[in-house]
């Protein structure tokens, strides 16, 4: 069947054809959230170079939490392109948390979790990952953290998000950090996801992307 355009009409085959190709490829994120990743990952992308936008893609897509696999395989079975594909959610109150991290190993989609939330990869940018189990009590604490530095509340649906935290922040170091602990978790026996706390692989994703700029 052929891809629908913006007009709600079909794409005949040589139309799909001379679709431009980005050079660095298609990035597909799917998130059980609404807001914070979308406002995240969208100011990532517009914060990179001009000339590596123009040739990078990424395309946030939000959906409940037991659809993210199911929703990334309909996707890039529609799109091909998205090869580069993630989901990315907490471990908050969610009780397959490890089993769809497993699942979706095993078909070949990339994982960016967080636990507890997904603040606690954005604490990184101000130096720690702090031991908070409660993915409230985290993002509380980051609220008052990120009024501190930027002077602005902290709002999950801030466009605003990812400028702000990498202007008042250290992303560098937030990549150090968030390596450090997950190694940490590891050499202390800690093997499941549910387990690694506090702890993330969203900096995995975000350092992909970056490194976009090097390439």
């Amino acid at each position: 069947m052929a891809k629908k355009d913006r007009t709600g009409n079909r794409k005949t085959r040589e139309q799909r054809r001379n679709t431009r190709v980005p050079e660095l490829g298609y990035y597909l994120i799917v998130t059980d959230t609404e807001g914070t990743e979308r406002c995240y990952f969208d100011g990532l992308h517009s914060d990179l170079p001009k000339e590596i936008q123009d040739k990078l893609v990424v395309k946030v897509v939000e959906t409940k939490t037991v659809r993210l696999i199911d929703k990334c395989i309909e996707f890039t079975a529609y799109d091909p392109q998205y090869r580069n594909s993630w989901i990315v959610f907490d471990r908050d109150q969610v009780k397959d948390f490890d089993e769809i991290i497993a699942e979706a190993k095993k078909k070949d989609i990339n994982v960016g979790w967080s636990n507890p939330c997904f603040e606690i990869w954005m604490h990184a940018y101000y130096g720690s990952m702090p031991n908070i189990q409660e993915s409230w009590t985290c993002c509380d604490r980051f609220g008052q953290l990120f009024k501190s530095k930027t002077g602005n509340n902290y709002d999950k649906a801030d466009k605003s998000l990812y400028r702000r935290l990498a202007q008042t922040g250290d992303e560098t170091k937030a990549l150090k950090i968030a390596e450090q602990k997950y190694k940490q978790c590891i050499d202390n026996g800690y093997t499941k996801p549910s387990e690694m706390c506090p702890c993330t692989t969203v900096h995995n994703l975000v350092a992909e992307i970056k490194g976009k700029i090097t390439e």
